[in-house]
Order: C-alpha cells, then sequence, then structure tokens
C-alpha cells in the first residue's frame, strides 16, 4: 500500500491541500503490509518455530490425525509405521540468519506400508485467507534428497458445506542441508458456502513414504507471492505460548507438589476445585488428565487426603471446576488446597479445532 506525499515542500499558515498536491506519484510510502519483513500476524502458522511442547517432546508411532506433536501441530500417516516425532534441539546458527531453539523431527525406522507422513496444522476459521494469493515456505533438512509436497483444505466445519482440498503442490526436495522451500499460490474464494462450528483452514507438509530423518523449522503462511523473513504468529516467545493455551492448557504435569487449585469438600466424600485459565481458550475445554493410584493430593485442617483422579463437572473458556466423589474421604465444609503427588499426575485442558 502507498500513500501520496504532496510535491509542494513549503506550506504557509491556513495552506490547504489540493487534489494536484496529494498524489500518488511524488513522495510515496510504504505502509506495514505483506511485503514488510517483520509484521505482527503476517504469519498465520503457530508455533512455527517448534517452540511450544506442552503434550510432550517425544511421540512413538502416533495414531494419524492427532495432535501428538509440537503445539497446534497434528501427525498425517497412514499404514503401519515405526516413527517417532519429537522436538530437536538446534544448534547456534544452525540456519543461517536465524538461531532456531528447536526443530521438529520426522524419524521413520519402518515403513510397515505407509506411503506418506504429514504435519499439518488447523488455522481456526475456514475464512482465513480465503480467495487469496499466499506463500508457504519452511525451512527442512533430511538424511537424503526427498521430494516435499504441501496441501491446504478448506473444512467448512459441523453442518457445512463439502472440503475442499488442494491437489498436490510441489515444493521441491529437501536435501541434507537446511534450506528454505517456498511456493505461491492462490486459496480458493468461499463465496456460496455454508459455514459451520468448528471450521478451519489446514496447512499441510507431506513428507514421502519412506526410512528416513527428516528435520523442519520455521513454517510460514502469508499474504503475498514472496516468502518474506520468517516470524512467529505473534513475534514473541510468551506470546506465541499464550497463543497455542487457547487450543490446549497444560496446566500440571511431570512432577509432585504442583498446586492444582483451591478447593472445599462439599460432602465427606466430594472434592470440588476451581481452576482459572491463563487465556481464554477457544471454546469449553475438556479436561485431559491422567489418573493411578495416590496421584493428588488435598491437604486441608492439618491434614492430608489422598486420591486417584479428577473429573470436570463443567467449564467455561476462561475456568473450570474439577472434582473427585470416589477416592476422598474428608469432613465437609473444610477448604484445602489440592495438588498432584506422583510426577505421572497430569492435568490439561483440550479445545483444539
Amino acid at each position: 500500500m502507498a500513500v501520496g506525499f504532496p510535491a509542494k515542500t513549503t506550506y504557509a499558515n491556513g495552506d490547504v491541500f489540493s487534489a494536484s498536491d496529494i498524489n500518488d506519484t511524488n513522495g510515496t510510502l510504504n505502509l506495514l503490509g505483506s511485503s514488510v519483513a517483520y509484521t505482527a500476524g503476517k504469519n498465520r502458522i503457530i508455533n512455527g518455530d517448534f517452540s511450544v511442547w506442552q503434550r510432550g517432546t517425544s511421540f512413538s508411532s502416533p495414531s494419524d490425525d492427532t495432535y501428538s506433536s509440537a503445539d497446534r501441530w497434528k501427525v498425517s500417516r497412514d499404514g503401519s509405521p515405526t516413527f517417532t516425532v519429537s522436538q530437536q534441539a538446534a544448534t547456534p546458527a544452525a540456519i543461517t540468519g536465524y538461531d532456531p531453539q528447536y526443530y521438529l523431527r520426522y524419524n521413520v525406522t519402518s515403513l510397515g506400508s505407509a506411503t506418506s507422513f504429514g504435519a499439518r496444522q488447523r488455522i481456526e476459521d475456514v475464512r482465513t485467507l480465503a480467495g487469496q494469493t499466499v506463500t508457504v515456505s519452511f525451512w527442512i533438512k533430511s538424511d537424503a534428497t526427498r521430494a516435499i509436497d504441501f496441501y491446504w483444505q478448506q473444512n467448512f466445519g459441523s453442518g457445512g458445506s463439502t472440503t475442499v482440498t488442494s491437489s498436490a503442490i510441489s515444493m521441491g526436495n529437501a536435501t541434507t542441508s537446511w534450506q528454505r522451500l517456498s511456493k505461491s499460490f492462490t486459496i480458493t474464494s468461499i463465496s456460496g458456502k455454508t459455514i459451520g462450528a468448528g471450521n478451519y483452514l489446514a496447512a499441510i507438509i507431506i513428507l514421502p513414504g519412506a526410512t528416513q530423518t527428516t528435520d523442519i523449522w520455521g513454517v510460514q503462511l502469508e499474504i503475498g507471492s514472496t516468502a518474506t523473513a520468517f516470524q512467529t504468529a505473534t513475534g514473541t516467545i510468551q506470546g506465541e505460548l499464550a497463543a497455542c493455551q487457547r487450543y490446549y492448557n497444560t496446566m500440571v504435569s511431570g512432577a509432585t507438589n504442583l498446586m492444582v487449585g483451591n478447593g472445599a469438600f462439599y460432602s465427606s466424600s466430594q472434592l470440588y476445585v476451581g481452576v482459572f485459565f491463563p487465556v481464554s481458550m477457544r471454546i469449553a475445554p475438556s479436561l485431559v488428565a491422567t489418573s493411578g493410584t495416590d496421584y493428588y493430593a488435598a491437604d486441608r485442617n492439618a491434614g492430608t487426603d489422598l486420591f486417584n483422579s479428577f473429573s470436570i463437572a463443567y467449564a467455561t473458556n476462561q475456568t473450570a471446576l474439577i472434582y473427585n466423589l470416589s477416592e476422598i474421604s474428608s469432613v465437609a465444609g473444610q477448604a484445602g488446597a489440592a495438588r498432584t503427588n506422583n510426577a505421572s499426575a497430569s492435568i490439561a485442558f483440550n479445545a483444539e479445532i
């Protein structure tokens, strides 16, 4: 976008710009747009640098279409391969001009009839980039030269129009050195489509069906026909975590004595605990919690009650009430602080698309 500056360089008090003074041919100023290297929000991919891993850092032979990866990233695969999706620490200055902390690795050791593998992200709202010319780019490295494809998909949600999926877009070849692949294309207009709940635009990177070790970093999807300098969706470390927590929030995991929340005993066998999310989630989430003997504890009235699990009573996109009605035993009306009592205890909330 350009804004014209007037050709006249000096003005007296009370002068007024005329149409000939203000034009688009003299002294133009380029404002922030898709051509600028660093612009907040230009990248529609969240966690494109694979910096956030709330669910874990290594996943063994995950199922197809599951969030068994870095935050916001789903695994795609067919057949029955043996493979690992994992977080890898980058060496300093591994990618020229950048200094990534982590990258994503697919390590396939047995093919098991699989014909392809994929890393996909569901971008909230199918309206995103509809009818626009866009560019996808990412850095990739593999143990051999491998052809890489990309697809986009418009899913119109529950009760919406039929899903639209692009043809394969050839990105070129991954080689044994880090290199950036990019491709421009136009996403179909959604004019006349019916949009239902849970709609999204999917971005899908496809790896070939082969035993391989392939690394990916710096995924970007932006408006325009040029791949500009990589930037995360929010441009900050804390912003990227918050963007991920809109969809999935791990509240406690991996240690004992982690605070779950303050609660109260509704009866001698009913403990309710209120929790507050660090950011507003996309929708009221579901509870994802591990259970096991004495995984949790409630400290109250100079004593401790141990119990095995939590269930969810209700939730909004900002808060939830979780409870235990089966293993707890205390005194009605007493207040207590709930915490983890085992390193395997984990509580998370899921509002993914």
